[in-house]
């Protein structure tokens, strides 16, 4: 099984700058919602396996309720990311 994944380019940050991205990227990681996403995303992934479904390369989608490509995930079923908003 063969993917043609697209490599982005790291951020070009001083240490320092890197420390501080770390600290902010892991600060919301552990925010109240971000942590009930999560739960919720492995739960229903779980769940979704185990129902003998196929949901390789898809994201569960909280918007929609649904498992979504990671790409129309992503690209806020192309509305950007103001549609959403929900932070």
């Amino acid at each position: 099984m063969s993917r043609n994944y697209i490599v982005m380019a790291k951020q070009k940050l001083s240490a320092a700058a890197k420390r501080r991205k770390a600290a902010r990227d892991l600060a919301y990681a552990k925010t109240r919602r971000r942590t009930r996403m999560r739960a919720e995303n492995q739960r229903l992934r779980r769940a979704a396996k185990k129902a003998g479904k196929n949901i390789d390369g898809k994201d569960y989608d909280h918007n929609s309720g649904r498992f979504v490509s990671v790409k129309t995930n992503r690209g806020g079923h192309g509305k950007g990311t103001k549609k959403y908003n929900t932070k």
